[in-house]
């Protein structure tokens, strides 16, 4: 009888070890403080004391890319889902007031592409970098018959830390202020949304749309707001914050109020063209623009103190606009909605 073996079952063992060999300079070039040993081993190692933390609480996410990946697929644009990967995770915890310690990735495929694989992990260990957080291990499961040719999913998983007295939400008061920082365009939420627009307008990824082409606007990486959120923290700038992602600014903002509390937002305020492209396209009602997309805003900040905030904030690199106040009545307010995609 023919033996068979794990590559004749749709396995490449031999794959898998190259991508390891691959990624491994960079994961290494991602290293911080704490960081104990090195890939290879059955679980990663963290010194928070070496990390210079003295009352440290842990804080942990994880999250994925959804279906932009499809739009990552269909282009072969792998570069850039790896630091929505990250953004997706580090964002979220750092509006806790933490500081991203390391990560790790989950990269599931049918069959191993690793010239695809290694680009997502660049992409990956890009956003690590930007966010100050250690690539510190990973798993590439190579499962055939699981996914059609070409497909794959990611999932990252990533760990934070903050000193006790320093966590957010933290004195949040009506008559604050509500900062924001821009988004650099849809980020990696409303993808299944925006694939329905393109294909009931019959435009495909390679169409010019706004003197581009489609899939280059597209994808465009979420951005990274840690670090400049961190050094505003750090001067005790920063009450609350909220990472704009699914649910738009409706869905997001009051999980950092307190109870009783709630915003008035006032449009119009600066928004990357594709929102209004996505919105006259298919005649989306800008209250379903708002409650599926960032529409512009990456990143809520409470503060009491805008004028500093802001500085701090430019000091930063940032381009921070006053969105609105906190109230002393439930709910999200936005004024001026209707021009906001006009």
């Amino acid at each position: 009888m023919t033996s068979v073996t794990y590559r004749d079952a749709g396995v490449d063992i031999e794959a898998g070890d190259a991508l390891v060999e691959a990624i491994k300079p960079l994961a290494k070039a991602t290293s911080r403080a704490g960081v104990m040993g090195g890939l290879g081993g059955f679980g990663a190692l963290f010194d928070l004391k070496a990390a210079g933390f003295n009352d440290p609480v842990l804080v942990s996410t994880t999250d994925g890319v959804g279906t932009k990946l499809k739009i990552a697929i269909e282009t072969g644009i792998h570069d850039y889902v790896g630091q929505d990967l990250v953004a997706m995770c580090v964002n979220d915890l750092v509006v806790q007031g933490a500081a991203p310690l390391f990560f790790l990735d989950y990269f599931a495929t049918g069959a191993l592409d690793v010239n695809a694989a290694k680009k997502v992990i660049a992409g990956i260990a890009e956003g690590c970098k930007l966010a100050g957080c250690a690539l510190v291990g990973g798993e590439t499961a190579e499962m055939p018959g699981m996914y059609a040719k070409g497909d794959y999913d990611l999932a990252g998983f990533s760990v934070g830390a903050a000193e006790r007295e320093a966590l957010l939400p933290a004195n949040v008061r009506p008559g604050d202020a509500i900062l924001a920082l821009p988004s650099s365009g849809v980020h990696s939420n409303g993808f299944s949304l925006v694939r329905r627009i393109f294909a009931d307008a019959g435009l495909s990824w390679d169409s010019e749309i706004l003197g581009r082409r489609a899939a280059d606007v597209l994808m465009v990486p979420t951005r990274i707001y840690v670090q400049p959120m961190l050094a505003l923290h750090k001067k005790k700038l920063l009450n609350a914050a909220a990472h704009i992602t699914g649910g738009g600014l409706p869905g997001n903002l009051p999980r950092v109020l307190p109870e009783g509390c709630g915003a008035r937002l006032a449009g119009p305020w600066p928004m990357p063209e594709i929102f209004r492209f996505l919105a006259r396209t298919a005649n989306v009602a800008p209250e379903e623009m708002l409650r599926v997309f960032n529409c512009g805003v990456g990143m809520c900040l409470v503060v009491s103190d805008a004028g500093a905030a802001m500085a701090a904030l430019r000091a930063e690199g940032e381009e921070p606009f006053l969105l609105g106040q906190v109230t002393n009545t439930s709910g999200i307010v936005i004024e001026g909605a209707e021009t906001l995609f006009a």
